[in-house]
């Protein structure tokens, strides 16, 4: 609905106004002191708002209603009119934030040709502010194993709260899409979800992008607090904000309210604060670079979100996800992993985590020839290009010992490698390699090899470090 909100203290000239939009399709409403415009605004928010500048028996003049309209509700367009205009007022008035001025008595064509082009940027205004909140970036969380297990437990709960959420662990581990999922499965999840790249913001223009900005020039130009408003601010690598801008979002945290950059009146919001970071921000806090109390408010529910070499019985299934997603979104053939290449993925290194995993299967099925399975050869052709499969290179280290500790050594990083894989799980791992569980046991005592809880996993690991049973 094209609803226009008219105030004039002038009762002829509102209903002249409303009864020429009004035969152009325009739904309208009328209020003629500022009282009654405050209402009508309070109760329903107009797409357009035509305010006259002088009211009479008012207690605001259309100048203050413009300054609280643009504060509270900065989206939506202000058209000013008056009989006793002048460059000063009409300079004022776009300084404040006004669309366009139009003085009386107005032309009729003129009137129509700036309402709908104010209508058209409220339009794409409001259209913008639904792209954002119906952001297509997955929240949707993949996994099985004991790890993956802990962290949904973790994220259940803290979807039922608004209390401020910390998001550690490595790059490309799935914070941002943890960071969705809390938010989609929250209260808010019909508001706004709106990230703030901290590393990638260059620092001079942090507070321009966070708090927004007005000028003459260019009126009011909103930053990411405010359209976040109603939802969820996500921080990420909140470790790389500049020092300058930390104590401002801590006072945000504490306020609710802010400034915009060359502005005079506050500006109130209601946001949901998570974060995350791939720092240890308790060192970045002993050395300086980030601000102790806002490591406090920001850090109320630590999460960690596991590394992918945490959660390797989750690896088939993320492929597999990743498979489908491709498919949707470029028409990508779906293809199988054998079980070969699914034992090489399980055991690879993944320094890059999901994101690592993800890139992988886009070049495998972009690459790959036909539809058949996924080969272990063409996982070591892509990781390792230059590698020769006819040939196995000892590790310098294991070349230098005799062959009874080589052999040792090799079963012991064996046996570490596998059990991790399985998650711990001491039967299938005694299944994959072909022993006794029994006998698997003594092995791994003999080896000094034993298990420990980590992030929510069994993890097996050489005698020294903190131990446990299975």
């Amino acid at each position: 609905m094209s609803d226009i909100l008219i105030v004039d203290d002038e009762r002829d000239i509102r209903e002249l106004i409303s009864d020429i939009l009004e035969d152009e399709g325009y739904t309208t409403r009328l209020a003629g002191n500022s009282d009654d415009a405050m209402s009508e605004i309070g109760s329903e928010l107009p797409r357009l708002l035509i305010l006259d500048i002088w009211l009479k028996d008012s207690k605001m003049d259309g100048i203050d209603i413009l300054k609280q309209v643009k504060t509270d509700h900065p989206e939506v367009p202000v058209v000013i009119i008056s009989g006793h205009g002048n460059i000063e007022i009409a300079v004022a008035a776009i300084k404040q934030g006004a669309y366009d001025f139009i003085e009386k008595p107005f032309n009729i064509d003129q009137l129509l040709v700036v309402i709908r082009r104010a209508m058209e940027t409220s339009r794409l205004r409001r259209e913008n502010l639904e792209l954002k909140r119906k952001d297509t970036t997955s929240s949707e969380m993949i996994g099985s194993s004991a790890a993956f297990r802990t962290l949904q437990s973790q994220l259940d709960k803290v979807t039922k709260s608004n209390g401020r959420v910390m998001l550690s662990g490595g790059s490309g581990a799935g914070k941002e899409t943890a960071a969705r999922f809390i938010h989609v499965n929250s209260a808010r999840a019909g508001a706004p979800f709106v990230t703030v790249g901290c590393a990638s913001i260059e620092p001079d223009r942090m507070e321009d992008v966070l708090f927004g900005r007005e000028s003459a020039e260019k009126g009011v130009e909103l930053g990411l607090l405010e359209e976040a408003n109603g939802g969820v601010i996500y921080f990420d690598e909140i470790a790389d904000m500049p020092l300058g801008t930390q104590s401002k979002i801590l006072r945000v945290l504490v306020d609710q309210q802010f400034l915009r950059v060359g502005g005079s009146n506050k500006v109130r919001v209601d946001l949901r604060v998570i974060s995350s970071t791939s720092k240890n921000l308790e060192h970045e806090v002993s050395e300086g670079r980030f601000r102790e109390e806002l490591f406090h408010r920001l850090n109320v529910v630590p999460i960690l979100v596991p590394s992918l070499e945490d959660r390797r019985e989750d690896i088939p299934m993320i492929a597999e996800h990743f498979m489908e997603m491709f498919n949707s979104e470029q028409g990508l053939a779906i293809r199988s992993l054998s079980d070969e290449a699914i034992a090489l993925m399980q055991t690879m290194s993944w320094p890059g985590n999901v994101r690592q995993l993800k890139n992988m299967i886009e070049r495998l099925l972009i690459l790959g020839d036909g539809n058949g399975e996924i080969t272990v050869k063409e996982l070591s052709a892509g990781e390792q290009p230059n590698s020769d499969d006819s040939k196995m290179v000892l590790p310098s280290v294991m070349a230098t010992l005799p062959l009874r500790e080589a052999r040792e050594e090799f079963e012991r990083e064996y046996l570490l490698t596998q059990i991790n894989r399985f998650g711990g799980n001491i039967s299938r791992t005694a299944q994959f390699v072909g022993m006794e569980r029994s006998a698997l046991h003594r092995k791994l005592k003999s080896l000094g090899v034993v298990t420990s809880n980590r992030t929510g996993a069994r993890v097996a690991q050489h005698e020294g470090s903190e131990t446990g049973e299975e």
